[in-house]
């Protein structure tokens, strides 16, 4: 331990350090806590014995998940209208899995390369922190929410977004938290200062670059939010009002040439409505000029399968198919083994297939699409699939099912990082809010509030070419973290 800790308080500051965490990201967006909430935990980690850094580990893992997606509670209580105690325990079960990854990421790393040294902390400690958010962003589907390097979209660090991507800014953040735990704790000082200036001077300058260009003219772009509740999405008494809605705010945008519907705007399979209301829209579509975006669910009436979708109207139809599902909300994981034990429970879950990758891009206003859907836009490696043909980014959401909570924000926050990523613009659609229009370098220039009914109007630039990160993804940043793990190992022999 370089900054010693009064043993009796070390527990708490941990867990405390991982609370503090959250505030580092939307709608907080205080950057430098995660800088401090790492340096504790690392600092904490240099004197652990391997159970002492698990357990520690996992003290940060639950002050960071349980403040951090308390919003699932939310969602399975409050709109998946699950009793209490289920809720409760759904969202107990969920923070500790989440908290199992810095947990053993501690014990493991104190186990095979216990380093106390500057330069071997330097090298052990962010890159296990980041091997262990990575497999999080994989194992079992993935959950990549809360990655650390998505805390840094305001910071210093977001100008490493298009190079590195997430993983690579959560490296360099917890380099420079390393480095903070040295200067507190008088190691090495005027090296460490000088390396954390130039980490963080670097990104300044690095902020200047453009990494792709544009490709066309500005294409003026409407996202319509109709405010739907969750309760009365659908009810099939609502059909009609639903749609008459969104085509009634839609029809008041004439000069748009590209309009954005959220997830499900359409509450109907698109066989219900293909010889009605979507002929209907095209004829107004036409009228105007406009391109139309939008959610709604397909059957496969030969296979009986079917699937989160987003439908394309601008002359012709085009379909994309959601690939990455949510478990327990869009499929049942293990259904084959579990069969119907949480149907028991009434745990709301639905049977969709995931689509297909490369499928073909969406066309909008002349240009390829990159589209995905809701939680999708959290996976990177799913996002980048459509570059760097894809001009600019769709993503729809209904972000209703988790009510007043963290979740919209932290969304909202994702899909910024992707746009910084992949240096193309972000049009987010969703039912509730927040909705917005992301630039290219992450910024947004128009949002809506959460829970009214807005269009968000805007323009977006299509873009061509292809960030470094876009190029070669997250394998660069993998494979540096195992060789620095692999280069203190052998030494240590």
């Amino acid at each position: 331990m370089w900054i010693p800790l009064p043993e009796r308080l070390q527990p708490w500051l941990v867990l405390i350090a991982g609370l503090l965490a959250v505030g580092a990201f939307a709608p907080f967006g205080y950057f430098p806590l995660a800088y401090i909430s790492l340096a504790v935990l690392f600092n904490q980690w240099l004197s652990d014995t391997p159970r002492q850094a698990l357990r520690h580990g996992g003290l940060f893992g639950l002050g960071f998940f349980a403040g951090g997606v308390s919003w699932v509670y939310v969602s399975v209580h409050v709109y998946g209208q699950l009793a209490l105690p289920v809720s409760a325990l759904i969202a107990v079960l969920f923070v500790l899995v989440l908290a199992v990854f810095p947990a053993l990421a501690g014990y493991l790393l104190r186990r095979y390369l216990p380093v106390n040294g500057w330069a071997g902390a330097l090298l052990v400690l962010p890159s296990g922190w980041v091997l262990a958010e990575w497999l999080r962003g994989r194992v079992f589907t993935g959950f990549p929410w809360l990655d650390t390097g998505a805390s840094q979209i305001d910071g210093p660090l977001a100008a490493y977004l298009p190079i590195v991507g997430e993983y690579g800014v959560a490296w360099l953040l917890c380099v420079c938290a390393v480095l903070l735990a040295a200067i507190a704790g008088n190691r090495r000082r005027v090296t460490s200062l000088v390396l954390l200036a130039v980490v963080i001077a670097a990104g300044y300058l690095l902020e200047n670059i453009e990494w792709t260009t544009a490709r066309g003219e500005p294409i003026r772009v409407s996202l319509v939010q109709g405010n739907i509740a969750q309760a009365d999405k659908w009810a099939p008494e609502n059909l009609e009002s639903t749609l008459r809605l969104y085509a009634e705010l839609t029809a008041a945008q004439p000069d748009s040439e590209l309009v954005v519907w959220p997830e499900t705007a359409i509450p109907a399979f698109y066989h219900q409505v293909e010889d009605s209301y979507i002929p209907y829209l095209e004829e107004q579509l036409a009228e105007s000029g406009t391109s139309l975006l939008t959610g709604i669910p397909v059957l496969d009436r030969e296979t009986w399968t079917y699937y989160n979708s987003i439908i394309a109207l601008n002359g012709s139809r085009g379909f994309y198919h959601k690939q990455h599902l949510v478990a327990f909300g869009e499929y049942l994981p293990l259904r084959w083994l579990i069969g119907d034990t949480l149907d028991a429970l009434a745990v709301p879950n639905a049977d969709f297939t995931p689509g297909k990758a490369g499928q073909a891009l969406l066309q909008a206003a002349g240009y390829p699409v990159g589209s995905s859907i809701c939680f999708e836009v959290a996976f990177a490696r799913v996002i980048n699939d459509s570059l760097p043909e894809a001009a600019f980014l769709v993503n729809v959401s209904n972000d209703g099912w988790f009510g007043r909570s963290l979740a919209p924000f932290q969304h909202l926050e994702i899909a910024r990082v992707r746009a910084k990523e992949t240096g193309r613009a972000l049009l987010r659609a969703t039912n509730t809010g927040i909705s917005a229009i992301i630039n290219h370098d992450g910024t947004i220039q128009s949002r809506s509030r959460q829970f009214e009914q807005a269009v968000v109007n805007g323009h977006v630039v299509p873009r061509q070419g292809a960030t470094p990160y876009v190029r070669y993804g997250d394998w660069p940043v993998v494979l540096v973290t195992v060789f620095c793990l692999l280069l203190v190992r052998v030494r240590m022999n």
